[in-house]
């Protein structure tokens, strides 16, 4: 009779406390759009784009044509992104980290630079390939606000 008590009180709490953590965990997250940001391909604006970040600072997600990449600021890497794993919901998206492929992109000539009020950064797919730059406001002591 004791055993049950155990169980009832213990046990099932415990499971239930770690089911609802697995689930939280696979939840997906909703990223907002970055205002004010300039995005230009190859030194041109693409006709299609938009840019979101997410509660994590440093991850942007960029939304180019039909193509998604992720840019992991801290670590200078970028992922491409399966559409299908990307979810439009109004003006913003839903992703979750679950969703992110094993590799980076291959990239050079990453490059960083303050210019005032913005952060322009830029690097080129592959080693030949096309250069993207992103221009995303900063807060007023310098620091990003993403």
């Amino acid at each position: 009779m004791k055993s049950h008590r155990f169980i009832l009180a213990v046990v099932i709490p415990a499971l239930v406390f770690a089911l609802s953590a697995s689930l939280r965990a696979a939840e997906k997250a909703l990223w907002k759009p970055v205002a004010f940001a300039i995005v230009k391909f190859n030194g041109e604006a693409p006709k299609s784009w938009n840019m979101y970040h997410s509660e994590k600072k440093g991850l942007l997600l960029v939304h180019l044509w039909k193509r998604y990449l992720l840019l992991n600021m801290k670590e200078q890497e970028v992922y491409e992104l399966d559409p299908q794993t990307v979810k439009p919901h109004g003006e913003e998206v839903e992703w979750s980290d679950s969703d992110a492929p094993d590799q980076p992109l291959e990239i050079s000539e990453w490059k960083e630079r303050n210019v005032g009020r913005l952060l322009r950064v830029s690097f080129r797919l592959g080693k030949d390939g096309h250069v993207l730059e992103l221009q995303l406001p900063l807060k007023p002591d310098g620091k990003p606000i993403y």
